[in-house]
């Protein structure tokens, strides 16, 4: 039974019978209650409204006709306050990090425990992010990397830099910029190419300590 301090939460992926474990696992999780499904991105983005927003949405990488890429991408744009949790059975590098830059809040493998999948919906609900060891340590691998020096940036992508710092969502950045919405997802991945970062974070630290954006 759905109570005001029950986490709505989505499920995006192209298997039903998954779906439906999903759904009678998280629906047994104290305060936690999957309030409708989507079979893939586009079915998602079609079903999503201000009026149904969920507070979670698991969803999977690997779909046909709008992949977790895109959605992830398209929500971020759209409902930034919305938390996402990757679930996949890719353990890779590059399909972790293109899902990072993509906008989750978080990671966890279709094969964990079930006590691991609620500790991440909690800890996403309470901290804003996720991560398990194995996406800690590929962060911190891209951290310590050896970076680009002698970075040129353009007039929009210092002032992208300079609103990254603030808490206004992503969306809020066209009329300041005054730039087409489409625009700013692009100036955010050609910065996250540029400058080798893989969060909003990561914009943030480099900001700062660049000298683009000060802290009073």
């Amino acid at each position: 039974m759905q109570t005001a301090d029950t986490i709505r939460v989505a499920l995006v992926d192209d298997h039903k019978l998954f779906r439906k474990g999903m759904l009678e696992l998280i629906n047994g999780f104290t305060d936690f209650e999957v309030v409708w499904e989507a079979e893939n991105g586009k079915d998602f983005t079609q079903k999503i409204s201000p009026q149904n927003l969920p507070d979670v949405v698991l969803l999977d990488i690997s779909m046909p006709v709008m992949d977790g890429y895109e959605t992830a991408r398209w929500l971020e744009q759209r409902f930034p306050e919305v938390k996402i949790l990757a679930l996949s059975m890719h353990n890779d590098d590059e399909t972790i990090m293109k899902m990072l830059k993509s906008g989750v809040n978080g990671y966890v493998l279709k094969n964990a425990d079930p006590a691991e999948l609620k500790i991440a919906l909690k800890t996403l609900v309470q901290e804003g992010s996720y991560y398990d060891h194995r996406v800690t340590d590929i962060l911190v691998k891209n951290i310590n990397a050896p970076k680009k020096t002698n970075i040129e940036l353009n007039d929009r992508e210092i002032e992208f830099l300079k609103l990254a710092c603030t808490e206004l969502p992503y969306k809020s950045f066209a009329p300041l910029l005054k730039i087409n919405p489409r625009l700013v997802e692009d100036t955010r991945e050609k910065l996250f190419r540029k400058l080798e970062v893989v969060t909003r974070v990561g914009l943030v630290l480099y900001a700062i300590k660049n000298g683009i954006f000060k802290v009073e």
